[in-house]
């Protein structure tokens, strides 16, 4: 497998070898079950669809559970798809010993959404100036945004106000420092997206 859906538990430290004490993350990843096989064939390309973390039959609709059924599954709150590197089959079982320890991994995620923010939150900036010379309410403004007469309008991606975060974040690179099969717990270095209970994908790296 190329990858392997997890859950945010949240953050902890625990001690390198060195003896530094370093920040990191707790996933559970998996168990993950194999739902569909696609092949070229039949689909124009070939993927693993991997199902995770058990959902309640009375939350689930009636075309999912017939989906799931097919594939004789209980039904999972979050399905997705990973390039197909081996032979697998409908039913089997993924877990995490096909990570390793010190091993680099991409971890994608959905990042905690900040609401409507503005210049000063959202991208660092530091506001017009003193108040002073009978201005007020402008120490956090964005100040000018571009001139009156040429070009006459504003240029697209102007930083400004608007809303922060709830976005698809990816962050490379990321060192596991410990694996636990038999809690099926990835210790990550550092942080991860998304807030606690929130799901992951973690990709090996080609």
């Amino acid at each position: 497998m190329s990858g392997i859906i997890g859950k945010n538990i949240g953050m902890t430290s625990m001690y390198d070898e060195s003896g530094f004490n370093v920040p990191c993350s707790i996933i559970e990843a998996g168990p993950c079950i194999v739902l569909q096989i696609k092949t070229k064939e039949k689909d124009g390309y070939d993927s693993c669809q991997l199902g995770f973390d058990e959902k309640k039959y009375k939350n689930t609709n009636k075309p999912l559970l017939f989906f799931f059924k097919k594939f004789k599954s209980t039904p999972k709150k979050k399905i997705f798809e990973f390039p197909l590197k081996r032979n697998l089959k409908s039913g089997n079982i993924i877990k995490l010993n096909f990570f390793h320890e010190n091993e680099l991994v991409n971890i994608t995620g959905l990042s905690k959404g900040k609401g409507f923010q503005g210049v000063v939150k959202r991208h660092g900036f530091s506001g017009v100036g003193e108040r002073s010379h009978g201005q007020h309410n402008r120490s956090r403004a964005p100040g000018s945004i571009g001139a009156g007469s040429d070009p006459s309008r504003v240029f697209k991606g102007t930083r400004m106000a608007g809303r922060m975060g709830n976005k698809k974040v990816t962050l490379k690179n990321r060192k596991i420092l410990k694996i636990d099969l038999l809690n099926n717990f990835l210790i990550i270095k550092g942080s991860v997206p998304g807030a606690k209970n929130s799901y992951l994908i973690i990709k090996k790296l080609k």
